[in-house]
């Protein structure tokens, strides 16, 4: 048995804090109980001495209980909280669920009193939701443990969506918006302060629940990734899609933000990251996460493939779903011959293509509708068929034989998916959808719940577990060592196997004019400072220097440069480094998240890195073809394949290179904040690392933690 089944599958439950008033926040979840006809033993408890309560016998305390209740929630006001957590220790409660605010989120002495909390569940085996939660609900049980003011007005009903969210008012909203949908669910859980269950369990919990088949989840930040990895991936191992929101954005430091990576990766696209590696698909919306966990559990099953083909009484509707297709990684095959042949025979006055559009001639043909639906259903080389049919479902009647129709033809073909496109009432809408036809009001809407259903089957093919380093191979992992200058990071880099060009590090003018000589002209000198991480915003780089007069002025002009705009940096002299011409600049980088771990990312380089930010992540260390399906992630990988008459770049190379730069990563994210490697130029035949920047992790500051503390 799951560790939270008694929260959602009690077989009795006290209420501390009960109230006679059904609209007080200790009254609601009694009434809403009570209401629902919850089955199992019902305590009231609170310490007024009250006979009874809303019509039950009342209790001063858990511990008066003739028996160890499964689930308890506690409503009393803030400084009644720890004693009844502690009273619910001593008398054996498995869960306990705290509504009372006033905790971590409103200062330090509300984050020790929630401490204390933990470790009196923790010593007596208790499990803990909240403190600051809005409650949960299972409708199938009849639990409404809840205090949510949602339940005066609508009341969810059972069904197989199951909802993991942080913010109560979210949950609430987003479980509302699916009754009012008529979407059941099978469970749905706000974790509040999530000092104990957090919401990556609760996904854990509905990769288990046999009456859960879709997960939706709204995060507003993670504590621990790798137990979100676990539960995300076990939702896909057991065939339940996850369709996720992330509210806010992650904050990785100011180390990180100093450098490309980090910058890129302080918004949440490492979440976007995770989330893909992990089989889910993220949500802009409340609306756009319940369209796709509709779909989802409408059909019952994931679409076989990408191939989309759209039945249209009208041209502009058809042309608008081929845009979101092709935006949405779908295709709308040509349409086969035989299917040609056979859709001219129904409608000859129509053009036999995909989009098809019948237009309204479509009703002077005896069931054309589903004739020329079972076409592509049947002939069209097709995955899901969608029929846009207008306003047709808001007239029952006339509906009635199309509606029929379309539920005979699910069930010829139940391995294609069928959707339609077209306003109805609730109930024509309800009737397809139990026999598994998704209806939609929006064609683009259903495009896009359709496009997120693909990415969940095709992630499902592809998912990333990743395997850390072993200690054997930390052991023999070296030290970072010194790593504050372009020079010193590129030795650091070329030793973990990553293509660094021949270069010196010159601390004088003979030395700079020694080395070019050395090398073979032309050159580059760059200024060389553990302080100066973007050389170029202080004009720190001269190319293209023919001769050792050249570069004897370059290093004055360097080191000029850089005490004029960097007065206090320290400048430890200019690197000479052979020009490097041609080849496609590209970015790529590592970032040690602190949720995450190790994240490599990989892009368009250069000056305007930041400006497209044309960019994707990538959980350490990569494979070979992990590398390889990150490179194709960013709309620069097709400057790879030859651009304007240049010749293909050497993308295993660059791959090879990413994979080094990963395993580097993966070694020391216990001593690294970030690593860039901007620009990393990839050449017909091989790449090479033409700039670096080392981050090392920051010393935690002791009078910092002091004061935390």
């Amino acid at each position: 048995m799951h560790a939270l089944h008694p929260f959602f599958h009690p077989r009795s439950l006290a209420i501390i804090g009960a109230s006679s008033d059904p609209e007080r926040i200790g009254g609601r979840p009694l009434r809403f109980l009570i209401e629902a006809g919850f089955a199992g033993a019902l305590y009231p408890v609170n310490t007024a001495g009250h006979a009874e309560l809303q019509g039950r016998r009342a209790y001063r305390s858990v511990l008066d209980l003739p028996e160890a209740v499964d689930h308890a929630i506690i409503a009393v006001p803030l400084p009644a909280v720890e004693q009844a957590v502690t009273e619910c220790a001593r008398r054996g409660v498995l869960a306990v669920q705290v509504f009372t605010a006033g905790f971590a989120e409103a200062g330090p002495a509300g984050a020790a009193l929630q401490q204390r909390l933990v470790t009196i569940a923790r010593k007596a085996g208790m499990r803990l939701i909240g403190p600051n939660s809005l409650g949960l609900i299972n409708p199938g049980a009849g639990l409404f443990a809840t205090f949510s003011t949602l339940l005066n007005g609508v009341r969810p009903t059972a069904g197989g969506i199951g909802l993991a969210t942080q913010s109560g008012a979210f949950g609430s909203a987003t479980y509302g918006a699916a009754a009012l949908r008529g979407l059941g669910l099978s469970c749905a859980v706000a974790t509040g302060n999530e000092a104990d269950v957090d919401v990556a369990e609760c996904i854990d919990y509905l990769a288990e629940d046999p009456d859960t088949r879709v997960i939706c989840t709204a995060l507003e930040a993670c504590r621990d990734g790798t137990a979100l990895r676990r539960a995300l991936l076990k939702a896909a191992d057991a065939g339940k899609p996850v369709i996720a929101m992330k509210i806010g954005r992650s904050a990785l430091g100011a180390a990180a933000a100093a450098t490309h990576t980090g910058g890129l990766a302080g918004n949440d696209a490492v979440y976007d990251a995770v989330l893909a590696e992990c089989g889910a698909v993220r949500a802009g919306s409340i609306d756009e996460m319940l369209d796709i966990a509709y779909l989802c559990e409408a059909t019952g099953r994931l679409p076989a493939g990408p191939r989309v083909g759209v039945v249209t009484g009208s041209g502009g509707i058809g042309v608008l779903m081929a845009d979101e297709a092709d935006a949405l990684q779908l295709t709308m095959p040509e349409l086969p011959v035989p299917a040609q042949q056979a859709l001219q025979a129904i409608l000859p006055f129509a053009v036999a293509a995909n989009p098809y559009d019948t237009t309204a001639q479509v009703t002077s043909v005896p069931q054309g509708v589903e004739r020329v639906t079972e076409v592509m259903l049947e002939q069209g080389a097709c995955d899901t068929v969608i029929a846009y049919l207008a306003h047709v479902g808001l007239s029952p009647q006339r509906f009635a034989e199309t509606e029929a129709g379309l539920i005979a033809l699910k069930a010829r073909y139940p391995h294609r998916h069928l959707m339609v496109v077209m306003l109805s009432t609730p109930e024509v809408a309800q009737r397809l959808g139990a026999a598994g036809v998704a209806v939609f009001a929006d064609p683009s809407r259903a495009m896009r719940a359709l496009g997120a259903a693909w990415a969940l089957k095709s992630r499902r093919q592809d998912l990333h577990r990743v395997v850390p380093p072993t200690a054997e191979q930390l052991a023999d992992t070296p030290a970072l060592g010194a790593v504050g200058t372009e020079a010193q990071a590129k030795v650091c880099l070329a030793h973990a196997g990553l293509p660094v060009p021949q270069e010196r590090a010159c601390a004088s003018r003979e030395a700079a004019m020694q080395a070019a000589g050395e090398i073979g002209y032309p050159v580059v000198a760059k200024i060389l400072s553990a302080d100066i991480t973007h050389k170029t915003e202080v004009g720190g780089v001269m190319l293209n220097l023919a001769d050792a007069d050249a570069v004897g002025q370059a290093f004055d002009e360097l080191m000029r440069r850089a005490a004029t705009h960097k007065p206090d940096a320290r400048l430890d002299g200019v690197l000479i480094a052979p020009m490097v011409r041609g080849g496609v600049e590209t970015i790529a980088g590592a970032v040690i998240d602190p949720i995450f771990g190790p994240m490599l990312m990989f892009g368009l380089g250069g000056v305007a890195t930041e400006l497209f930010r044309d960019v994707a992540f990538a959980s350490a260390p990569l494979t070979a073809a992990r590398a390889q399906r990150l490179i194709a992630a960013t709309r620069a990988s097709r400057l790879l394949d030859g651009w304007r008459g240049a010749p293909p770049a050497d993308r295993d190379a660059l791959a090879d290179a990413l994979v080094q730069l990963s395993r580097f990563a993966a070694a020391h994210a216990h001593e690294l904040d970030a690593v860039d490697i901007n620009p990393l130029v990839v050449r017909e035949h091989g790449c090479v690392c033409l700039d670096a920047v080392i981050v090392p992790r920051q010393a935690p500051n002791p009078q910092e933690n002091k004061e935390l503390a």
